[in-house]
């Protein structure tokens, strides 16, 4: 099969062996895979893959069951689904448990099914499980645009919470507005504190979802209400806070979460799964969540994907198709 590798800073496509499924997993032909940030800081050599995991780049996928393992009773060939990866989705074909295939909805498309479990399932972890977000809530959401920006807002419109976006283009910004933010800030306009505060009539959100790190670190504080929550999913603009005031969170209760969807526990993403597809499968079929998509690449340009998303251009998910 065709499988994509990172070789000093390039993606290659190469032929691998086929992979064979244990007694609990499910082998799916993948349609459609997507990128993510994380792909790109692995093909840097800067992202340590998990023990015993392929070297085959890719995060999630969308496919066709083609073979059933012995112990597997919930699913049968044919069956169209979707999953996280610890990776392996930049290939025709993968192994996964089966508990954690996700049905793909019958109205969508493979490209569609593999814009959702990536973001979908990281915006879930850290605004429902983590942030424990509640109606009325306010959460403020950098890279608004992204693709688990875009996800985050649905999810936090959904909970009738309200949600407060960064963007660094009118036309980033106003597409958060129409998929349901009730704020957009330019961040290249300068601090988004003050913009914050009025927002929210002083108080600060309840909730601070963010993918950047350092260079926020003391803003996103300083927006946080009593007993509010910074969650840290990235940490793309640098890792190291050079001073930090710990009383700046002891007096105001606030909680600093760090997380990270790939190296949780095969346990913890099964029981994430479940609760998101119980929850989230009937909105997408109702039209209620919808996955964002930016653009659909062949896997033979996957390099211009990759070059396409380093330019930060994208509103939503980039797609690679992988095969018809």
């Amino acid at each position: 099969m065709r499988a994509v590798i990172a070789k000093n800073g390039k993606l290659l496509i190469q032929q691998f062996p086929e992979p064979t499924p244990h007694a609990d997993e499910l082998l799916v032909e993948i349609k459609a895979t997507a990128l993510n940030r994380a792909d790109l800081v692995q093909k840097q050599g800067d992202y340590p893959l998990p023990e015993g995991t392929s070297p085959i780049m890719g995060i999630e996928m969308a496919g066709i069951i083609r073979e059933v393992g012995s112990n597997v009773t919930d699913w049968k060939i044919g069956d169209r689904v979707c999953s996280i990866l610890p990776s392996g989705g930049y290939a025709e074909k993968v192994t996964i448990p089966a508990a954690m295939a996700i049905p793909i909805p019958g109205n969508f498309s493979f490209e569609q099914a593999t814009a959702i479990p990536e973001v979908f399932l990281t915006a879930y972890l850290n605004l429902y499980t983590l942030g424990n977000l509640q109606a009325g809530d306010d959460v403020l959401i950098h890279a608004g645009a992204s693709g688990v920006g875009t996800a985050a807002i649905q999810l936090v419109r959904e909970a009738g919470a309200r949600s407060i976006i960064t963007a660094g283009t009118e036309v980033k910004r106003a597409f958060c507005m129409d998929l349901g933010a009730s704020k957009a800030i330019d961040y290249k306009a300068g601090p988004f504190v003050e913009e914050v505060l009025h927002a929210t009539d002083g108080k600060g959100v309840n909730t601070v979802l963010d993918f950047v790190g350092a260079p926020y670190f003391e803003q996103n504080i300083q927006s946080l209400a009593v007993d509010g929550k910074l969650i840290l999913v990235g940490v793309l603009g640098g890792r190291v806070v050079q001073e930090l005031n710990l009383m700046d969170l002891k007096i105001p209760r606030i909680q600093l979460i760090g997380t990270m969807l790939r190296v949780q526990p095969l346990e913890n993403k099964i029981k994430l799964t479940r609760a998101f597809s119980d929850y989230a499968i009937p909105l997408f079929e109702s039209g209620k969540l919808q996955p964002i998509i930016d653009s659909v690449w062949e896997l033979d340009k996957i390099n211009d994907a990759h070059d396409y998303m380093e330019e930060n251009k994208n509103i939503g998910k980039i797609i690679i198709k992988v095969q018809d």
